[in-house]
């Protein structure tokens, strides 16, 4: 009793959810076990047949001009023939009379397979003299009304027929080539290149983890927990590919995220049970308090993932679209593995994962040990976080402005990024679908991939065809036109079919025609006609391909970082803390774009075997890697910053809170953000060039966020800010739902002090 007054009875904080959800899991995790089970079951059927409705094409959009231009073919000419698709024979002599038109029958029968598809009498006629000849026979494939899609077509032959030097030595080398079959050869690469990835980097991942935990049941969890959600998404993605058009890279893509994002989940948490343990907390209590901080840091964390990616949604590009659907579910059940599965099994192991993780060699010492050398200053044992945070903190303004100066030199590069979209140059020099292609344009002088220019007509009748012959005079006089075919004329609709010199589709030659016809050609010809034409062909939906991403990098930039900065502001409740983390990301997403422009546009690392610089960057990778590495380095800063804003609470200090909070956290993220960099690197070895660029740009990235940028300048800019760190007005902190971090109330100690 104080002044007269009595102080009443002492409330107490109410238990967060996460806590709660801890002791419940803790009662039921047998339950919870067996439910996961159960999930898995019934899943891993579907996870093994996920790429049966899978597609290598949704690269357009069905607004863009090309889709138009192939939607007025198809109404006009329903009974056109044509797939895009050709068999290239390669004799290796002469065959007689006999032999030649016997081997177009057996690829005849090969083509009966599959409904609506054949070779036309004229093209089988030629294919037959050319063998006989000793030439090289391109033999276009048919497919009628109501057949499948050309691309399903070619992963099918590919499947039934062995080409490339699988086939040598049989009389005829066969070939598959064409736009469709180039991205069917696509999927079959990126099946095999996830298999490798997977068999590299599942145990590359086992041996960091069994040095930072010390025991083979502490470190199995989170490679389990990996394997579960990459599982389970894999089910998702069949069933939700009966719906959506699907891409065969969403299944590169879930497996890349989500062993990083799953495996890393798990390491925040187990690490923070086995500090609560080592702390001398009871297990209960030490689960409870895992959940409620590490738990809700990877529950923000994965959120900032969700929403970044989510971002990609804005660009009306299936391919990006499923590939960014696949990671976000990723996402979202590592995020439920890891509060519900994780906890479970930590019940049930007990003391088998509260190993001490003391790693006799030198090696794995200082992968897991990393900052764990102390040494005494009076009575007090700091850390090396400890006394390297204050290091930093004595000279913020200097270790700020090194780190910018170094990140500002990589992203220098950036400044010249050019991108394409090459299906062919992503490819193997020796992969079958490459080679056949490259034998086709030196047979005949121009690429397979033409250009569709659909026009439609003035009236009356007589004018339209005088101007479907002008347009197709007018087509042929533009420079870098090889050929064109004669006007297919019906009712007010022209179809003109134009090759040029390119090796694909989607070259930068083929690219700057379609522009050309598109800019002058057509303007300068439907000024002087009356009539309007659409330039469509594989070569046009590449540069509406092109073009779409590039118009839709505003979006996505202004949707990640608005979402982003309110999940931290939430969390934070701090104005300037998401303001700089984002600031950090943009950072580390820019010093990756200039990696990447140093490695796959001016070749630098050509000289070793993995590496082919094409000249320019896949378009798709630009907004692919800022949606993921933006979310991802949202996992480091909400891990770390969680840590600080703990201690902050707890006492209201700023420099010590910082000190505090990096000597907590920086060894479970440093380990936490080797294993991203060897999974994403795993790619880099093993995957096509649009895989390996985003492989290396997350690697590059992640490494330097989870180093310079939350290990340098985080402290730096923390202890410059001071207390600005923490501001927000009055009016905005009233407003904002507050998040209990481990039961702590969300006033700083000062204003608590006031109260």
């Amino acid at each position: 009793m104080a002044g007269g007054k009595s102080t009443g009875a002492k409330r107490t904080r109410p238990e967060p959810p996460l806590a709660r959800l801890a002791g419940r899991i803790s009662r039921h995790r047998w339950w919870v076990l067996g439910i996961w089970i159960a999930i898995i079951v019934a899943a891993l059927p579907l996870f093994l047949r996920q790429s049966d409705n899978l597609t290598g094409g949704g690269f357009g959009s069905p607004r863009s001009e090309a889709s138009r231009a192939e939607r007025a073919a198809q109404a006009s000419f329903p009974d056109r023939a044509g797939s895009g698709i050709a068999f290239v024979l390669v004799p290796e002599s002469a065959l007689s009379p006999t032999d030649a038109p016997e081997t177009l029958d057996a690829y005849q029968r090969k083509l009966s397979e599959v409904e609506g598809a054949g070779f036309s009498p004229a093209a089988r006629a030629a294919g037959a003299a050319a063998l006989v000849r000793g030439d090289v026979a391109i033999v276009p494939i048919d497919l009628a009304a109501g057949a499948p899609d050309a691309i399903d077509v070619a992963d099918d032959l590919r499947d039934s027929v062995k080409l490339g030097k699988e086939n040598e030595g049989r009389g005829v080398t066969p070939y598959l080539v064409g736009q469709p079959a180039m991205w069917a050869a696509m999927s079959e690469l990126s099946q095999r290149d996830l298999q490798k990835a997977e068999a590299i980097g599942f145990p590359l991942i086992a041996i960091v983890l069994i040095t930072v935990f010390g025991t083979l049941i502490a470190a199995s969890l989170p490679l389990l927990l990996a394997a579960f959600a990459v599982v389970v998404t894999g089910a998702f993605v069949f069933l939700i590919s009966f719906e959506l058009e699907m891409s065969i890279f969403v299944s590169n893509m879930a497996t890349m995220i989500g062993i990083g994002v799953a495996v890393d989940y798990s390491l925040f948490i187990l690490a923070r049970y086995r500090q609560a343990i080592r702390a001398g907390r009871g297990r209960d209590a030490a689960r409870a308090e895992a959940l409620s901080t590490s738990g809700l840091a990877v529950t923000f964390s994965g959120l900032a993932v969700i929403v970044s990616l989510a971002g990609l949604w804005l660009v009306d590009n299936r391919t990006l679209q499923s590939m960014a659907l696949g990671a976000m579910i990723v996402v979202a059940v590592s995020i439920l593995l890891a509060l519900t599965l994780l906890p479970a099994m930590i019940a049930i192991f007990g003391h088998r994962v509260e190993g001490d993780g003391k790693i006799k060699e030198w090696v794995l010492r200082t992968l897991s040990r990393i900052g764990s050398k102390v040494r005494r200053r009076g009575s007090e044992r700091e850390s090396f976080w400890h006394r390297w945070s204050h290091r930093v903190m004595e000279r913020p303004l200097l270790a700020a402005a090194l780190v910018v100066a170094l990140l500002a030199a990589l992203i220098a590069p950036s400044i010249w990024i050019k991108t394409g979209n090459s299906a062919l140059e992503q490819m193997p020099k020796d992969f079958d679908a490459r080679v056949g292609t490259e034998i086709a344009l030196e047979a005949t002088g121009e690429g397979f991939d033409r250009i569709e220019v659909v026009a439609t007509l003035p009236v009356p009748p007589v004018r339209g065809e005088e101007a479907a012959t002008d347009l197709s005079r007018a087509i042929a006089s533009t420079p870098g036109v090889t050929s064109v075919t004669e006007p297919l004329v019906r009712g007010r609709t022209a179809l003109i079919e134009v090759s040029d010199a390119a090796r694909a589709a989607e070259s930068p030659a083929s690219e700057k025609l379609v522009d050309r016809l598109r800019e002058w050609t057509i303007p300068a010809w439907a000024a002087r006609s009356g009539g309007s034409a659409l330039v469509g062909g594989e070569p046009g939906a590449a540069v509406d391909n092109r073009d779409q991403i590039a118009d839709s990098m505003w979006k996505i930039f202004a949707f990640v970082l608005c979402l982003s900065y309110l999940v931290l502001l939430i969390l934070f409740r701090s104005v300037i803390l998401p303001l700089k983390a984002i600031a950090m990301n943009l950072l580390s997403i820019g010093a990756a774009y200039g990696v990447l422009v140093v490695v796959f546009q001016w070749g630098w690392l050509d000289f070793l075997p993995t590496f082919e610089s094409k000249g320019a960057l896949e378009v798709m990778t630009l907004p692919l890697l800022l949606a993921v590495v933006f979310g991802l380095s949202m996992d480091y800063e909400v891990f770390l910053l969680s840590r600080i804003k703990e201690r902050y609470l707890a006492h209201g200090d700023n420099r010590r809170a910082v000190a505090e909070g990096l000597e907590a956290g920086a060894s479970t993220i440093s380990s936490a953000a080797l294993i991203m960099v060897l999974v994403f690197l795993t790619f880099v070895f093993t995957g096509v060039a649009s895989i390996k660029e985003i492989g290396l740009g997350c690697a590059v990235a992640i490494a330097f966020d989870a180093t310079i940028v939350r290990l340098v300048l985080v402290p730096a800019t923390m202890q410059l800010l001071g207390r600005w760190n923490w501001w927000i007005p009055g009016w905005l902190d009233r407003v904002l739902p507050r998040i209990p971090l481990e039961g702590a109330d969300t006033r700083p100690a000062r204003k608590r002090r006031k109260a």
